[in-house]
């Protein structure tokens, strides 16, 4: 089985930072784009940044600037960097890698369970 956790949520005034984890764990064969979205309440979930295997990166118009994605392809890990948090980015954040277990000849999507961050003004 393949895991994707989360870990760095939190709150956090308005301007501060906040430095987000994502670790993968398992029969992993390989992984290819690595990224964070987030929902907030009675949204959509987004996508807020990506990055490839290679580090080719992407993020969304409202983030940036502030938020830096980045990973550590020994750990399976992939970082995202929060920086200047303003409320509006208070959501639960969700990591999301396209990976090639050892029991698949596929790839496919997996999502860790969220991890909360809320930004107070």
């Amino acid at each position: 089985q393949v895991q994707l956790v989360e870990s760095g949520g939190g709150l956090v005034q308005a301007g501060g930072s906040l430095r987000l984890s994502c670790a993968a764990s398992g029969s992993i064969f390989s992984i290819n784009a690595m990224g964070w979205y987030r929902q907030a309440p009675g949204k959509q979930r987004e996508l807020v940044a990506t990055i490839t295997s290679g580090g080719t990166t992407n993020y969304a118009d409202s983030v940036k600037g502030r938020f830096s994605i980045s990973r550590d392809n020994a750990k399976n890990t992939v970082y995202l960097q929060m920086n200047t948090l303003k409320p509006e980015d208070t959501a639960v954040y969700y990591c999301n890698a396209d990976l090639r277990s050892r029991r698949f000849s596929v790839y496919s999507n997996y999502w860790g369970q969220g991890t909360q961050v809320t930004v107070s003004s």
